[in-house]
């Protein structure tokens, strides 16, 4: 049916010129509220049509239905044209982009800065690199041997327990919960001797607060070769510490503990590298715990493919934001994945 009455004629002119003139997203949804919203004028149409006598409802009441439908029709299309359009213009921008333009401007009003984990990473390849070491990197995502079983801690030991793991729907992988992963993807495909420190991310199932995350970086160290003893280990974490903290005097300490994948397994400390008599810091004790440490476990060299009885090996692991708040005096281990300006610019 043709729409002849006028009134309803005037309502469409009006409607054309104004949908000629939207060139948006936002005044097409404007225009269609305007015209077929709650409050628009093809529903005041509607309340007119109420009134009417029957034989005018009969051709009056078609001619606003086919107005609303034009209406209808009009604004998908005006939609549709303004995606082309927008989709056209990426494409354009896509195949003419020039990557070798520059904009000064851009640059000298935000310049970029390197993170305090890469930062304390570079300082850390340079000390390990000096003194022989190669960086070795390994996946985020493990199985179970890599991440627990090679490393001596089968499915029934409590030390699986110690550890809070991300688990993935796909049976047997997890989110690493230490880079020793790392080392045993090296001992695997490389033979003794052999050399290598491994910072990267790790996973573990904990509450987070200002001394804790769930996802914090890890660097660890190992040395395979034969005859390596206690010494080995200890010269090596003393170097490291000196040259790190930049403090010839700094003192190593290193205290039983319990680790499954290395025997004996050892705690280090170093001497407060703030006060002498003790502070708030290492508690009045002089000393500040680092990480763990110890030979590595007879079994996870079987496990690996490596002969025990002919060679051993010392490692050791730091935590890189242990090692960035006391070189930086951060107080807070959540500011690192913040993405806070403000906390950023300061290195």
């Amino acid at each position: 049916m043709k729409i002849i009455d006028q009134s309803l004629l005037n309502i469409l002119a009006t409607w054309q010129k104004e949908l000629e003139q939207s060139t948006s997203d936002q005044e097409l949804e404007a225009l269609r509220i305007a015209y077929l919203g709650r409050s628009g004028r093809v529903n005041e149409l509607m309340g007119r049509l109420k009134k009417l006598p029957l034989e005018e409802k009969r051709t009056f009441g078609p001619q606003v239905q086919q107005l609303q439908e034009i209406i209808t029709q009009g604004l998908h299309t005006a939609q549709q044209k303004l995606r082309e359009e927008s989709q056209e213009k990426e494409l354009s921008k896509k195949k003419n982009f020039d990557v070798t333009a520059s904009n000064p401007s851009i640059f000298d009003k935000a310049t970029g800065s390197l993170h305090p984990y890469t930062h304390l990473i570079e300082r850390i390849e340079d000390i390990f690199t000096s003194m022989g070491f190669a960086y070795a990197q390994g996946p985020e995502v493990e199985t179970e041997w890599y991440n627990f079983e090679a490393l001596n801690i089968p499915a029934d030991h409590p030390a699986r327990d110690m550890q809070d793991t991300f688990w993935l729907t796909t049976p047997g992988l997890l989110l690493r919960t230490h880079t020793s992963s790392v080392q045993v993807h090296t001992m695997k495909t490389q033979q003794p001797p052999l050399a290598v420190f491994t910072p990267g991310r790790v996973f573990r199932h904990e509450a987070t607060d200002a001394t804790h995350d769930f996802m914090f970086m890890q660097c660890e160290g190992l040395l395979i070769d034969k005859n390596i003893s206690l010494t080995h280990l200890c010269s090596l974490l003393k170097v490291f510490m000196r040259t790190l903290f930049e403090k010839n005097d700094l003192s190593i300490r290193l205290r039983p503990s319990y680790f499954p994948f290395v025997e004996p397994g050892l705690e280090v400390d170093i001497s407060c590298i703030f006060c002498k008599n003790g502070c708030a810091l290492c508690k009045k004790t002089q000393w500040i715990e680092m990480g763990g440490s110890g030979l590595v476990h007879p079994e996870t060299l079987k496990a690996c493919g490596i002969d025990p009885t002919l060679y051993s090996g010392c490692a050791w692991g730091i935590g890189i934001e242990r090692l960035a708040m006391l070189l930086y005096g951060i107080n807070d281990i959540r500011l690192f994945h913040s993405g806070k300006i403000e906390f950023l610019k300061q290195f």
